[in-house]
């Protein structure tokens, strides 16, 4: 048993401080604290998470292999999408639409842990949590844990220096002015505390933000505008947190993404890039990867790193439900774990719904697990997995969630956003 795996099994082996992270909090504000403890009760975990220094080694890899394949040449000109952007042909994006230099924020490389290494289970293009767990780890700054936090020393300064590298991309040395962070009725939102704390980030650094819905923007000859009670504001980027990967039903913003009249944050073309699950069968196949340029030690990389993963075809039926308990099967163009089964749990109605298309299915790769006292109980054991937050390919923060049942779902006592600790 390695020492990562020492302390995970062994609840007293570290603590998160609930009394600092609890000045934290009520440091945002009365209306924020009782924001997280009324909605999200479980958003924070009791415990940190300690990963080893070959896991965390392997995601580096994993996530610099990703990083050169999606760059190859070959990569974005022809990727399928189920809601095309206008002037796409059929079915697809190609690389001409997206003229746009941003990188896109906050990646989320998602892994499982377990004794066979580091397992990519996902990216995301415009992943939660980030400010949440930068909180979080502020918080627990005097904690004496054995070994060190991952993540850069400076959280709030690196997301800030992101966004405005993400405007010098586009606009050059003009200021940044003013930020939407959108997302449809974004105060019903379970991490509209997140929106909160990015709005801060902002405010503090001289840059006015505001939080809305889609429908409030409204495109003007020379720009995008938020509308409000004070009267229209010129927006000049916005952090992007709707779920409408294509902006498909979101005219305005998706007409402002392609007349470049407003810098938007991750875009349509950032998620074609990465985040579209369809990607990961192209990832997990050696040939393909090959035929794209890739290199060999980036495809031994890939096969070792991302579990196999493939396109559910009707053709294939029979095959499938025999092989069933191998695999869990997600929507390609699913977020948040909504319409993701676990083989072993399918009955014969849902596996039917997943034989008409539009799903991806990976091989099994079981979860880390970590032990927790829950209100000084007997230990129980909770899954894990392990979010890489990456901005132009650099990893600013690792954070864990801890849950139980089939996926992450901020629920569970004792579960939620967790330090991650390296040692070894």
């Amino acid at each position: 048993m390695s020492e990562a795996e020492r302390l995970n099994a062994d609840c007293h082996a570290a603590t998160v401080d609930r009394t600092a992270l609890q000045r934290a909090m009520q440091a945002q504000g009365e209306m924020w604290h009782g924001l997280v403890t009324e909605r999200c009760p479980h958003l924070f975990a009791d415990v940190p998470v300690f990963i080893a220094a070959a896991q965390m080694r392997q995601m580096h890899e994993v996530i610099d292999a990703v990083e050169r394949v999606v760059k190859l040449d070959g990569w974005m000109r022809k990727i399928p999408l189920p809601n095309p952007l206008p002037q796409a042909g059929e079915g697809t994006i190609d690389a001409s639409s997206a003229q746009n230099n941003s990188l896109g924020v906050f990646y989320g490389y998602d892994f499982h842990l377990n004794s066979d290494g580091a397992h990519l289970i996902e990216i995301n293009s415009n992943a939660g949590g980030g400010f949440l767990n930068a909180l979080l780890l502020d918080s627990q700054r005097e904690a004496e844990w054995p070994g060190a936090a991952a993540a850069e020393a400076n959280l709030e300064q690196a997301f800030l220096e992101m966004f405005r590298n993400e405007w010098r991309l586009e606009c050059g040395d003009a200021p940044l002015q003013s930020v939407a962070i959108v997302d449809e009725q974004p105060e019903a939102q379970y991490l509209y505390p997140e929106f909160l704390l990015a709005q801060r980030m902002f405010e503090h650094a001289g840059i006015a933000a505001s939080i809305a819905d889609p429908a409030a923007l409204q495109a003007c000859g020379d720009g995008l505008y938020l509308e409000s009670s004070g009267g229209a504001r010129k927006i000049d980027l916005v952090y992007n947190r709707l779920t409408d990967f294509s902006l498909q039903q979101h005219s305005v913003l998706r007409q402002a993404y392609l007349d470049d009249s407003a810098v938007l944050t991750p875009d349509p073309a950032h998620y074609a890039q990465y985040a579209d699950k369809r990607n990961l069968a192209r990832l997990t196949d050696a040939e393909t990867l090959r035929a794209l340029g890739a290199n060999e030690a980036d495809i031994a990389t890939l096969q070792a790193g991302v579990p196999q993963t493939r396109l559910v075809q009707a053709a294939d039926q029979e095959q499938w439900w025999q092989e069933r308990k191998q695999w869990f099967f997600k929507p390609a163009t699913g977020y948040g774990s909504k319409g993701s089964y676990s083989g072993a749990k399918l009955t014969k109605r849902v596996f039917e719904e997943i034989m008409q298309g539009g799903y991806v299915a990976q091989r099994m790769a079981a979860p880390g697990e970590r032990s927790v006292c829950v209100n000084d109980g007997e230990p129980v054991l909770l899954k894990y997995d392990v979010r890489c937050y990456v901005y132009d390919g650099q990893v600013q923060l690792v954070a864990a969630r801890l849950y139980q049942g089939q996926t992450t779902n901020f629920r569970t006592p004792g579960g939620g956003f967790a330090p991650v600790c390296l040692v070894g």
